[in-house]
């Protein structure tokens, strides 16, 4: 599956300012895939360096001197390492304290070594470790499919080009319409997650639960062997009931819900365990539409979505039969299929910083997002439904203009106000009325 971070990957490559790279993003979203990939692709040699896998690679860094690492790296691994030509891939890096602060001496004493680590809970180590050197690496962040990868992942680049080379609101034909509806649909069942993605085109007719089950029950136990025994307790009480507080008509999340008598600072940890590890996305409420977002955040009212939209269905039960026919899965846990999928597309353009507005009582906007210095109000509906009380609201509060609302409806552009297809959302900032 051809992946957009691709192109990015081949820009670090090149760049003048690059540093060794660390890939981060939850497990099983294709990244050791990708590296292997730039390195088949972009170079002559790659060196795979698995930390998990292979204890017997720890002690090659028991110093700090990285000429003297490759040399034991060439020495061990039977292999020549050049520094132009050769793609070094430290995987699960994790795994080795030493390697992971290799890094800073890789990038201030050999930084013509192209040196690339992933691991599975990246995120969560480098959150708990106090010496990792800011401004020694390059980061990137891997996310599942977007809805537009899965497009090109399935054979259908022409609809993706199609959406791709949309500048503008005018209605798609009706026919084209109806079949990204229906791709759609499967998505939101299927999800982002390669392997579960990979195995639909391998078992056509199967929506494969089996397979995202396994992959859920890999994170529960990450929470075990990763976290201590208190804190893995109630990052599992967290992580299971996102489903339950989305299918609330008011998706804030609520720490009573979790524990009776719970208050935010009892599970504060365990909510930055599960971003830092890529699981969740957490979108915060601002009081004014204003730039920076970040700035107006309250740290108290936020939702909590699931990185992966499939993942969440199969948390949830759902039934597949329902993502193959109709529309209800669009409106299933009174919407919360829906916006958890919008919010994961947002995240992929936004770095997975998202925010909400709200009016005591009165109003609530799903998703505040920001490019290039604009405020995009969105409001998001499961279905072919052109109200939008709270969006227009806002709009006259705050003279914003235009207003965004996505749903089952076609492309259209009127009265200040814009529909985006739900399967157009990565187009979101691109469109002019």
């Amino acid at each position: 599956m051809e992946r957009d971070i691709y192109a990015k990957l081949i820009e670090w490559r090149t760049s003048p300012r690059r540093k060794p790279l660390v890939l981060q993003g939850a497990r099983q979203v294709g990244k050791t895939h990708s590296l292997q990939w730039l390195g088949t692709t972009h170079y002559k040699r790659t060196v795979y360096c698995n930390f998990e896998q292979n204890k017997r690679l720890h002690p090659l860094f028991s110093d700090a001197d990285p000429e003297a690492i490759v040399q034991r790296l060439r020495t061990f691994l039977r292999t020549e390492i050049d520094s132009k030509e050769t793609l070094i891939i430290f995987d699960e890096v994790q795994e080795c304290s030493q390697a992971l602060n290799s890094l800073k001496y890789f990038q201030e004493q050999a930084n013509h070594f192209h040196i690339a680590a992933a691991g599975s809970l990246l995120g969560v180590k480098l959150g708990h470790h106090d010496s990792f050197p800011v401004g020694k690496v390059n980061f990137l962040h891997m996310y599942p499919l977007s809805f537009a990868e899965y497009l090109s992942a399935i054979g259908e680049d022409r609809f993706r080009t199609i959406l791709d080379q949309k500048e503008d609101f005018q209605p798609l034909n009706e026919g084209i319409h109806l079949r990204l509806i229906e791709l759609l649909r499967r998505y939101l069942v299927l999800g982002g997650m390669p392997e579960v993605i990979g195995q639909s085109l391998v078992r056509p007719g199967s929506v494969l639960t089996e397979v995202q089950n396994e992959i859920l029950k890999s994170y529960e136990l990450d929470f075990v062997k990763h976290a201590t025994p208190a804190e893995a307790m109630k990052v599992s009480q967290v992580w299971n009931q996102v489903p339950s507080q989305l299918s609330k008509e008011n998706r804030k999340f609520v720490f009573s819900a979790v524990r009776k008598s719970a208050r935010g600072r009892d599970f504060e940890g365990a909510l930055r365990w599960l971003s830092d590890a890529g699981l969740i996305y957490q979108a915060c409420a601002v009081s004014k539409p204003e730039l920076p977002l970040a700035g107006l955040r309250d740290p108290g009212a936020f939702k909590i979505y699931v990185f992966d939209v499939g993942l969440l269905s199969a948390m949830a039960g759902l039934d597949p039969a329902i993502g193959l026919s109709g529309t209800n899965i669009f409106s299933e846990f009174k919407g919360a299929i829906t916006e958890n999928y919008v919010a994961q597309q947002l995240a992929t353009m936004s770095d997975g910083r998202l925010y909400y507005w709200r009016s005591e009582n009165i109003a609530e906007v799903d998703f505040i997002h920001s490019e290039k210095q604009r405020i995009l109000p969105l409001e998001v509906k499961a279905g072919i439904n052109a109200r939008a009380k709270s969006l227009r609201y806002f709009g006259n509060r705050y003279s914003i203009s235009p207003l965004y609302r996505t749903n089952l409806m076609n492309f259209n552009f009127s009265a200040g106000m814009a529909n985006v297809p739900l399967y157009a959302i990565h187009r979101l900032q691109d469109l002019t009325g």
